[in-house]
């Protein structure tokens, strides 16, 4: 179930194209709408990055540092 803070498909139709393409190297382990709806859930709700449920911790880690310990992808 998405949050109230997660895209619609018409605010992603218009944010996707405005994103830079990079060439891929590896598959992603999250897409970029999934990263983008972590983000913005902290920034509706103002709770810390280590207070974000977990589908969105298991999201952004590796794509964020984590200021939660101090290091990128723990």
């Amino acid at each position: 179930m998405p949050y109230s803070s997660s895209l619609t498909d018409k605010e992603w139709a218009i944010i996707e194209p405005l994103l830079p393409q990079k060439k891929q190297t590896r598959p992603p382990k999250s897409t970029k709408r999934q990263i983008l709806d972590g983000i913005f859930y902290q920034l509706k709700n103002g709770c810390n990055w280590c207070d974000l449920p977990c589908i969105f911790t298991a999201l952004l880690n590796g794509v964020l540092a984590s200021p939660c310990s101090g290091e990128k992808g723990e």
